[in-house]
């Protein structure tokens, strides 16, 4: 008698249980990377938000200087002084530790989101 369909059986058998079980623990990892990456994204993009005021002129700083460039037009005294006063937005530029971890900030949240992309489309798939 030929064994084959029997072994073919038992294989296909052994197989299909191997398969659900390594599908649904994989299913399990990628909820937890989901859920994971959902709350790292929430708390970076806090941080990001609170932190963006460093990297951007202060617009009380633009609106006194604009403030004093028209009270010396006013008072004639702009002329007197010899130049128009400097804009402090185009002088101001924020401090190189501050670009760099704003720079890390939008990284680690970049990949963040590519992670809970990947276990979407695993799940998916």
């Amino acid at each position: 008698k030929d064994n084959r369909p029997d072994f073919w059986e038992m294989y296909r058998q052994v197989a299909g249980e191997h398969d659900s079980d390594f599908l649904e623990r994989y299913f399990k990892d990628m909820n937890i990377t989901l859920l994971f990456s959902g709350l790292f994204s929430t708390v970076s993009s806090s941080f990001i938000v609170a932190m963006e005021s460093n990297i951007s002129p202060d617009p009380s700083d633009t609106t006194n200087a604009l403030l004093t460039q028209l009270v010396q037009t006013r008072l004639d005294n702009l002329t007197a002084a010899g130049s128009t006063p400097a804009d402090p937005a185009s002088t101001w530029s924020p401090t190189a530790s501050a670009v760099r971890i704003q720079m890390i900030a939008y990284a680690s949240q970049s990949l963040s989101l590519l992670a809970a992309f990947g276990a979407i489309l695993g799940k998916q798939w």
